[in-house]
């Protein structure tokens, strides 16, 4: 098998699942993907920012409490390359998932996320998401709210 095709049938897949767990409240799946080596860094969707796996691991632990009844996860792959050590996906996310404790509602997506060859395995390092245009977006809580401000 190709390079990128075993590339996009197991490790996107494993990220997929991992994230459809997140949206129901686990974040271990996702945890397990991800470096353990710094640097790490995710540019979330609420916006929130974290750099270092310390960092990282508290926010995936904390978005996994906020979501509920994630009935669907699904990824549209954009763009995708290995090359050498590195690999990256342009995908978009479309979700279907209760944001703290709200009504359920659909979310889409842009994801860019780039992953470092370790161990013989991919494993994540860096995760960017936006909010698609004309979608609603979960409205933050009041400690992110004042975080940004400060």
């Amino acid at each position: 098998m190709h390079e990128l095709e075993e590339f996009l049938t197991t490790t996107v897949k494993a990220v997929n699942d991992a994230d459809h767990a997140l949206h129901n409240g686990d974040p271990e799946p996702r945890i397990a993907l991800w470096t353990t080596h710094d640097p790490m860094t995710v540019f979330g969707a609420l916006p929130v920012e974290r750099t270092g796996s310390a960092e990282c691991v508290a926010l995936f632990r904390s978005l996994a409490s906020r979501f509920t009844d994630g009935r669907r996860f699904d990824v549209e792959i954009v763009a995708a390359d290995v090359v050498g050590q590195m690999a990256y996906t342009a995908a978009y996310e479309d979700s279907v998932a209760s944001f703290d404790g709200g009504p359920t509602m659909h979310n889409r997506l842009r994801v860019t996320q780039i992953y470092r060859r370790e161990s013989g395995g991919w494993r994540l390092v860096h995760r960017h998401g936006d909010h698609v245009p004309g979608f609603p977006r979960p409205v933050p809580t009041s400690e992110q709210a004042a975080e940004r401000s400060a």
